[in-house]
């Protein structure tokens, strides 16, 4: 039987619901092809019982922070209430306690304005992180040791990880259960939940752009064809063509529509064809190349240390021996 990983999710007065749906939805869904659960899910509380919520309805939470003992992940998510984590920069004496109880080597991550919890205790200096764009100003003035990013969705830091908003939530979790266990199990949890598989962390949290206007035409069809061609050479040309559009307005419609460049869309989508070749196949490395559009060993092995901080054979060896792959120091 396949051992599962605890993941404790700990929430405060004042927590969003969604939030915790999307910790239960994301890593609750994770599988093995046999359909063994690979984590187990436990809410706690600082103190057991009735918790508020930013809702019109409370949520009873049985368990304590004794559960952060035995966790293996411990995501802190937001609050509508905030307390000395937003206020003074500071841990409450609850707060200090019970991450006094999450034992050494655990990983530990944030929704939202959960990052001004892990900034408090001490988590995050000299370290990047993000929280909500609206609450940068305030994190920036509390916690000045911190290299904060508000520009993008999430940030990992192998056993420390911040996001932004509720729905970069579903990114950071899929990242984490991509990190785990491979594309294959993420992507499975993203087509169950009915989600994008991957968004790269460093996309920007919020576009500012006038409400587009509805058209018939798309750039749809022009993913889909690249897609499943990305053993070929791609250019703008190629693409705006599938589209039926001038280079320029398909530009951008692209990034209206994606929220990237069409050329940083590619890289994005041939590094996910290539981990899922070396996860799940025994091709050599220069096909894997080939296969995902890189065209040779080098330029694969110069995007997936840029992307994931390891080689491809790194990467092949750390899946196939079932250990996680985080990020090479510096």
């Amino acid at each position: 039987m396949t051992a599962t990983t605890v993941v404790a999710a700990l929430v405060r007065h004042g927590v969003m619901p969604l939030e915790l749906g999307i910790v239960h939805q994301m890593f609750g869904r994770a599988a093995t092809p046999d359909g063994e659960p690979l984590y187990e899910v436990v809410t706690c509380a600082l103190t057991p019982g009735e918790v508020r919520t930013d809702a019109d309805f409370p949520i009873h939470v049985a368990a304590g922070p004794e559960v952060l003992d035995r966790a293996d992940t411990v995501l802190v998510l937001a609050s509508h209430e905030p307390d000395a984590t937003e206020t003074e920069g500071r841990l409450p004496d609850d707060l200090a306690a019970a991450f006094a109880r999450i034992r050494p080597g655990a990983r530990i991550a944030s929704i939202c304005t959960g990052a001004f919890v892990l900034a408090a205790a001490g988590l995050l200096d000299g370290r990047r992180a993000t929280t909500h764009w609206k609450s940068a100003a305030d994190f920036r003035r509390l916690y000045p040791r911190v290299d904060l990013d508000p520009d993008v969705l999430y940030t990992d830091n192998g056993d420390v990880l911040t996001s932004a908003g509720e729905a970069a939530g579903i990114d950071l979790c899929l990242h984490m259960i991509r990190r785990d266990h491979g594309v294959a199990v993420a992507t499975e949890v993203a087509k169950t939940t009915v989600v994008p598989p991957h968004r790269e962390g460093g996309q920007a949290q919020y576009i500012s752009l006038p409400v587009p206007e509805e058209r018939t035409s798309s750039t749809s069809a022009a993913r889909a064809w690249a897609l499943a061609h990305l053993d070929r050479p791609i250019t703008r040309n190629d693409l705006a063509k599938q589209a039926s559009m001038s280079v320029r307005t398909f530009t951008r419609r692209f990034s209206d529509e994606v929220g990237m460049s069409p050329a940083r869309w590619l890289t994005q989508q041939r590094v996910e064809r290539a981990r899922r070749l070396l996860e799940e196949t025994d091709l050599p490395v220069d096909r894997v190349a080939e296969e995902s559009g890189f065209g040779t060993a080098s330029s694969l092995r110069q995007h997936l240390q840029a992307t994931l901080g390891v080689s491809p054979s790194s990467y092949r060896t750390t899946f196939r021996g079932g250990l996680a792959v985080t990020p090479d120091p510096g």
